[in-house]
């Protein structure tokens, strides 16, 4: 199947949203609970998530640059608004549909790029993959196992949850993606009356397929870092709650 690997990408990155906003609303009630303070809550959170923020912005920025689309103001400091938290922003000015989906899609290219490295140079879960694809079951729940024993693996770990934690784009980000969608869709669409389907089909499909499965065995991996992390989480949370609520008896 030529796109089974755009499938097997959403239906890995949509998890990857909602478990995303789960963990967050867990770790700001977690923050609120202790604090019984909001702005105490917002800067506990931020810093939690610097890295990640620092990544995604930063992204957007030196990709704007590379375009050569002026930027403006560049701030990591949360802010909050009505719809919610925003953790950092950058100023870019608005260009052609082109440039501007390119500047938004720039953190969850790098996020990916880091979750990559970290899998691959860090802690070379790329041979923990070809014990699994070899059926050596043994052996991989045996590398599983020693897997914390990595050296700086609980760094690594951290920052694997807060750049891919951050990675997702925005709504502003996503501003120019559906007019590039239908532009892209109209290019296809051409293409295809014009005879080149065959080709497109035996020369850049599997290639595009390759990498959406690259790009969604990383998403799962943040997919797994999330879970990993939510139960201890809500476990915490409500002995919090418990607590809380035994000594107001």
């Amino acid at each position: 199947m030529q796109f089974a690997g755009l499938i097997i990408f959403a239906l890995n990155l949509l998890p990857l949203v909602y478990l995303q906003r789960l963990l967050h609303r867990e770790i700001q009630i977690i923050f609120f609970l202790l604090t019984r303070s909001k702005p105490l809550t917002i800067a506990l959170f931020s810093l939690l998530f610097l890295p990640g923020v620092l990544l995604h912005e930063a992204s957007h920025y030196l990709t704007a640059k590379l375009l050569g689309v002026r930027t403006g103001r560049f701030t990591v400091i949360p802010q909050a608004v009505d719809r919610g938290l925003i953790l950092g922003s950058v100023e870019v000015e608005r260009t052609d549909i082109l440039r501007d989906s390119l500047i938004g899609l720039a953190p969850i290219v790098a996020g990916t790029l880091f979750i990559a490295y970290v899998a691959v140079a860090q802690l070379r879960l790329d041979a923990l993959w070809r014990v699994l694809q070899n059926g050596q079951m043994n052996l991989f729940f045996m590398g599983l196992g020693l897997l914390p024993r990595a050296p700086d693996f609980n760094l690594w770990f951290y920052l694997t949850f807060v750049v891919s934690s951050a990675m997702l784009p925005s709504e502003s980000d996503r501003h120019a993606w559906l007019p590039l969608g239908l532009w892209v869709g109209a290019l296809l669409a051409a293409a295809v009356f014009a005879g080149a389907g065959a080709w497109m089909l035996a020369n850049l499909a599997p290639f595009f397929d390759s990498l959406m499965r690259s790009v969604s065995l990383l998403i799962f991996l943040s997919n797994v870092v999330h879970l990993v992390l939510w139960l201890p989480l809500y476990l915490i949370r409500s002995l919090i709650v418990f607590f809380s609520d035994t000594d107001s008896l």
